[in-house]
């Protein structure tokens, strides 16, 4: 893959979904501005391998932060992506050669591809957590001891906040999550910047071209009448993890995050239940009180009918769905990594993390 074109929008919407376990912000959204970026420019997004950038090159990630709930009432103003690494590059004094996407998991990763479209930049074929997580130390850049300062943050009236150094990733966090709080509960995020050594070395790879392949496959069923969910499965390792319907939601947004639990009760057997916890993204599923997926594997959800990604703002009673556990790359299960992304880093002190067999990439 060398270019994205406004074609290939519904296809990496649709699988940038799949991929963000529930959060990383609204996909119809996000597909909807990128679709419109494309329009106005009449260009295609240019797609790179990280070995393409050269060692010495300074590249930059982009998101957003904050509850998916905010943002899907809070529309963006439209130019926040490339004020935010405007003034990152006026900080460091130099331009940056690349965007790379900081998360593959829903809007977040159309979003680098809309600010690679308005600064005429190439995007990197790659992310840093093959899924979407909700806090900033947990991608493979942080944890592979990349520096996450300086960063910056700007919201939708053009206020702007660069922290020059922070003491860790831990901290860049708990910053840059209060000032998203202060700034309405979303802002635009670049961060980290980094060498093109030093991308090589930490990023996981052809995490883009496997959105595309999955929301291709997945329209690929629907034409044809196929089940999408086999077709998920079969391209990332998966496996079902539940089939019912979604009988009970509580969720509420606290401190810059979207949190709570959903119940689900078996078609043809409300005794068979499953109950999933979440912190934007779905962290972990209890079938009948016992584990039987957690963080850092994925567990998404999808309309039964269509395969189409719910996330955790759109959950409601009623959704007929498909939960799905797919096997986290490899770079997410080594000691170093669960650390930081496994089910004790997200206060589950008393669930091993039991991996799916296999990897998704």
């Amino acid at each position: 893959m060398k270019e994205l074109q406004l074609s290939d929008a519904c296809a990496v919407a649709l699988g940038a979904g799949i991929l963000g376990t529930g959060g990383g912000g609204n996909t119809y959204l996000g597909r909807i501005w990128l679709e419109t970026e494309f329009r106005a420019r009449n260009v295609s997004c240019r797609v790179i391998e990280a070995d393409e950038v050269d060692d010495s090159a300074v590249v930059c990630a982009i998101g957003t932060m904050g509850a998916p709930t905010v943002g899907i009432e809070k529309i963006p103003r439209g130019d926040e992506l490339e004020n935010t690494v405007r003034v990152l590059e006026s900080h460091i004094g130099s331009s940056f050669e690349a965007i790379i996407i900081g998360e593959i998991g829903g809007a977040n990763a159309l979003k680098p591809l809309i600010c690679a479209l308005q600064m005429d930049l190439p995007v990197v074929d790659g992310d840093g957590m093959g899924r979407a997580f909700p806090e900033l130390q947990m991608d493979s850049f942080a944890i592979g001891g990349l520096d996450l300062s300086p960063l910056a943050l700007g919201d939708c009236h053009r206020n702007q906040v660069v922290l020059h150094s922070v003491s860790g990733p831990v901290q860049a966090e708990r910053y840059a999550r209060n000032l998203t709080i202060e700034m309405g509960g979303s802002t635009a995020l670049a961060m980290p910047m980094m060498t093109g050594h030093e991308l090589k070395r930490t990023l996981i790879r052809k995490t883009l071209s496997l959105a595309k392949a999955l929301g291709e496959t997945v329209l690929e069923a629907r034409e044809v009448g196929k089940d999408p969910v086999e077709r998920i499965i079969d391209l990332t390792q998966g496996q079902v993890l539940f089939r019912g319907k979604i009988t009970d939601v509580e969720r509420r947004t606290t401190r810059g995050f979207s949190r709570g639990t959903m119940k689900l009760a078996a078609f043809g057997d409300p005794e068979d239940h499953l109950e999933i916890h979440f912190q934007n993204e779905n962290l972990i599923a209890y079938r009948n009180g016992r584990a039987v997926c957690t963080v850092p594997d994925l567990i998404t959800l999808v309309e039964v009918e269509n395969g189409e990604p719910i996330g955790t703002e759109m959950l409601r009673y009623g959704l007929r769905v498909a939960v799905i556990g797919m096997p986290a790359p490899v770079e997410l299960k080594t000691p170093e990594a669960l650390a930081v992304v496994g089910p004790e880093a997200f206060g589950y002190k008393n669930v091993p993390f039991q991996p799916l067999p296999g990897n998704l990439l």
